[in-house]
Formats: structure tokens, sequence, C-alpha cells
């Protein structure tokens, strides 16, 4: 089958394509015409009034729960999610019961999601069952297909742990991502430390929470001479941290949740549950900050800090309930609603398409002529509602259920499959 994208305003900063309106005719899967006008009445059209085509997006950190969670998230289920959130992409947490740690369990993955429109790269854990007490075979999984290594959104507590994997990682070229919070500091936090905390009578999640781990952090890849990815950066403090390891060429690189970037604590005051996350949302100043590092390219990527919960988890009281959120399919169009006077459009599928590949060494794709169709077709002008029908994850706890949003994706093509919004 083949389909043709109708004057499209294509996103690839380098590309002689860049900021033009062009027809793509995609046949068996591959790019076959990319020109100001093509006609093929075999074709099926893809059209928006302000259609926009950039690469496949790509995501870092999505939680999903197959094996031993899959009433959260199985890996089915998180492609359809994926794809119908723009994303080609995913390289997904281990978090799972039991985590990804044995060259089988990266298998499993890559076996089970080889026939998907969704590339998965599995992240296997950094510490044996994410425990921070021992690195586990890192170069063995590495050959099995890890892309990178990380304990998800546990901190390693261990320096010395974290140490030793950054050395024995530099053997074989992996990847470590880690996010940084010293849960010692506030291990009965719930949100944001501030005045939003303090109103609601909830015990806050302090700024140096942060700050002292990505300064140990930065520490510690200075003296091995290695480098390090933080997920989910959330303050200034540590931004500042990042942007002076930059500036010395130290090879850090950092990503931040969408939510980050689109919320402030000012949104918990009806305690929202799907609110409640980590990072914590945290205060103006802190949101203002994130969005300025991204524009500065402080921030390499931003994530969707995709985290499926089941209900009974969620539907407790606020200091009860679970921190996470599902984000895949709404990451676009909360950028695109609620960031746009911040960030342009190239910015946004910028930090969501090369950015996330960029930083895990993955080859990024090209809009040329020849090449196999990685691509997502959308248009910023579009509002739609993201409602129960179209929620393709099997979790609910999306804190944009029920409302309208600016910026839909329309298709999105990859591995010879596509996928058509309707």
């Amino acid at each position: 089958m083949s389909h043709l994208i109708k004057s499209a305003t294509v996103i690839a900063p380098g590309s002689p394509h860049h900021k033009k309106k062009r027809d793509i005719l995609i046949v068996k899967g591959r790019i076959e015409k990319i020109a100001s006008n093509i006609k093929d009445s075999k074709a099926q059209i893809i059209k928006s009034k302000n259609l926009h085509v950039s690469i496949g997006w790509f995501d870092i950190g999505s939680h999903h729960g197959e094996p031993g969670l899959e009433q959260r998230e199985t890996l089915s289920s998180l492609n359809a999610t994926a794809m119908s959130g723009g994303y080609t992409g995913l390289a997904v947490f281990p978090n799972t019961n039991p985590v990804v740690q044995h060259k089988g369990d990266i298998k499993y993955i890559k076996e089970s999601t080889k026939e998907y429109l969704v590339d998965f790269f599995p992240i296997a854990a950094l510490s044996k069952n994410c425990e921070g007490k021992e690195i586990t075979e890192m170069m063995d999984l590495n050959e099995a297909g890890a892309i990178a290594f990380s304990d998800g959104l546990k901190s390693v507590v261990d320096p010395g742990l974290l140490s030793r994997a950054l050395m024995y990682k530099k053997s074989f070229g992996g990847k470590i991502l880690h996010h940084a919070m010293d849960a010692s500091m506030d291990d009965k936090g719930q949100i944001h430390e501030g005045a939003m905390s303090i109103s609601l009578g909830l015990p806050g999640i302090s700024l140096l929470a942060e700050k002292t781990m990505v300064e140990r952090d930065i520490n510690i890849a200075e003296y091995t001479k290695s480098d390090i990815i933080f997920h989910g950066i959330s303050t200034e403090y540590a931004l500042e941290e990042i942007k002076a390891a930059k500036k010395k060429k130290l090879g850090v690189s950092a990503t931040v949740a969408y939510l980050n970037l689109v919320k402030d604590d000012s949104s918990l005051h009806e305690f929202d549950v799907n609110l409640k996350v980590l990072p914590p949302i945290r205060d103006l100043e802190n949101q203002a900050s994130a969005i300025q590092a991204v524009k500065k390219n402080t921030i390499d990527a931003i994530v969707s800090n995709h985290y499926p919960l089941e209900i009974e988890e969620k539907k407790k009281e606020f200091p009860y309930a679970a921190f996470g959120a599902s984000g895949l399919q709404t990451v676009f169009a909360a950028l695109n609603s609620f960031c746009r006077k911040q960030l342009s459009l190239d910015k946004i599928v910028e930090k969501i398409s090369v950015g996330p590949r960029r930083i895990l060494n993955i080859d990024i794709p090209q809009i040329e002529e020849g090449v196999s169709a990685n691509l997502v077709a959308f248009d910023p002008d579009v509002e739609w509602t993201f409602n129960f029908s179209i929620n393709n994850s099997l979790a609910e706890n999306n804190p944009y259920l029920g409302e309208t949003l600016k910026g839909k994706v329309i298709a999105c093509f990859n591995n010879g499959i596509h996928f058509i919004s309707s």
C-alpha cells in the first residue's frame, strides 16, 4: 500500500527540504519521492490544513509492566500508546517484575516487539534488582542489545557503585542514565518544597535533594573520565551544575520530563493525584529555568516520564497515592499548547526526536528519497480532546484525560507499518 503526505512543512534541520512544503510518497514503507506536487491516484492521502512532518519521535525512560506487571502496561499497549503519540522509538526502563537484568530479558523484549511499528531499545538494570548494591553483568547485557543502564527512577545512593559502573562501562562504550534525587533527604516528601507544600500541609521534596546528587555525580564522572546522562532534571540548582559541567566538556547530558515544562506546583491545589510524579512538579521559577535550559541546550531531550499505574495505586488520598503519570500520548500536544510562547516548534521537535537519539548514540533517521520511512505527520493547529475512548494505554493516570489540547498526530510510519489517527 502507498501513502501520500500532501503539502507538509518539513522539519529536518540540515535537509534541503527543511521548512519547505513538500509532498512525500511512501511506497511499501519507503520514501519513494519528495517533491512540491506529487499525484498518485492509488495512494492513501494524508492531509491537514497546517500539516507538518518530521522524523518519528523518540522517548527515553518509558515504563511498561511486562513481565509481572502487565495490568499496568504490556509491550503491545505501549506500542499502541507510543505510535498514537507520534513516537517511533522507545528506550524502555528495566523496572518490571523481575527486572531486566539478564540476556534473556533483553532478548524477550527485542523478540516480542520486532513486528511493531515502534522500535524498542531495552535499558538494562544498572544494579542487580535495581537495589543499588551490586552492578549487573553490564558487558554481557550490552552485547545482548541493552542500549543503556539505569535503575529507572531509583537513585543510586552508593557513590562507590556508581563510580565502578562508570569506569566499567567505558570498556564497551555503554551509557548510564541516572535519576539523581537523594531520597534520604526527603523520604516522606510528596510535592515540591515551597509555598504550595506549606499551603496544602504536605511534606516537601527539596531542591537540595536533586542538586547535591547531581553535584556528586558530576564529580564522580569527572574523576572516572566517563560520561553520564541525568534523567528528569527539575531544578535550577541542578541545571546550573550541568551547565558548568558542559562548559568544561565533561560529557554530561540531561533530560527533562515534559510535565516539568508545562506545569508548576500551583496545579496541585486540588490534590490531583495524577500530578504526583517524580521528579516533582516544581514552582514557577524552576519551571522557567527548565524551559530556558531546553532553549539554550543545557537540556538535551524532553521525555514523557511515562509511568502507567493501575487505578488502585492512584485512587487514594494524595499522601498514599503512588508517584507516576502516563504521558506518551500527550507530550507533544501539551508542549505545543502551553510552551509555544517560549519554545519554537523546531526546538520542541528537536528535543523529542533528534536529542534523545543523539545522547544514546542511536542512528538518526533521514527524510530523503530511497530510505525507510520513519516519520510522523502532525498538525500543530488541530484541537482534540484526550478522552478515555482514544487512550491507548492500559492505565488512566494521565493528568490530561478529558482535556482539550492543541496539536494532533495525524499519521506515523516506521518498519513498513503505518498508523493513521481517526
